[in-house]
């Protein structure tokens, strides 16, 4: 069996592979960058806040804690298989860098203001990139839902796309319970996420295709 070191050695024996590679690390830096600056803009404008009939049966509750052991455990298996795997990785990569691109053209069309009786959702991890004040209006799409869903469908071995599908359906329900997101954020995110999956195999194919002895 060939080793992740291997693996590694080969694929950065393409011209392609690391080209794209570079590419994608460099905007995957400046969208880091700029997040911070995104979100406090954000956070200063006025939107509709729905009427969501789904929510108004839930109570809102915190399960913060619930979430964040579900996307960092995720995350914790999908940086594993990163590293064991550079054709998993290129592609999570391309696809992680635009589903936050994606997400700020989203939210930057659809202003929304958040849902009645939200609980803040803090995770000192991801705050670092937020910023410390806590974000209640990047709503439509779920990035927690998304950044399952991505896992999802990069990730090859079959237990490991069982496990990321659970949890898909587990963020986006438990995001719901605790208000932070309307249903529709929740519901587009695996749709939107599809297309953004798609888009990434299609900007990483040549990289992808120069690497003929490692199954993608």
């Amino acid at each position: 069996m060939v080793g992740y070191k291997e693996k590694w050695s080969y694929a950065w024996s393409s011209i392609n592979f690391k080209k794209i590679l570079a590419v994608g690390l460099i905007l995957l830096i400046a969208v880091l960058i700029y997040l911070p600056f995104f979100f406090d803009t954000i956070e200063q404008r006025e939107g509709p806040v729905f009427n969501d009939f789904i929510l108004n049966l839930i109570p809102a509750t915190n399960v913060s804690n619930f979430v964040f052991a579900i996307i960092w455990s995720m995350a914790a298996l999908t940086i594993v298989r990163c590293i064991q795997h550079p054709t998993i990785f290129i592609v999570f990569l391309w696809g992680f860098v635009l589903m936050s691109l994606s997400r700020m053209v989203s939210i930057s069309l659809f202003p929304l203001n958040p849902p009645i009786g939200l609980i803040e959702l803090k995770d000192p991890l991801s705050n670092t990139f937020y910023g410390s004040k806590f974000i209640t209006k990047d709503l439509f799409y779920s990035g927690h839902t998304a950044s399952q869903v991505l896992m999802f469908f990069c990730l090859r071995k079959q237990s490991d796309k069982r496990l990321t599908f659970i949890a898909s359906i587990l963020v986006g329900i438990l995001v719901l319970i605790q208000h932070v997101h309307y249903t529709i954020d929740v519901v587009m995110a695996p749709i939107l996420t599809y297309v953004v999956y798609l888009l990434a195999k299609k900007i990483t194919s040549n990289a992808l295709k120069s690497l003929p002895n490692l199954k993608v």
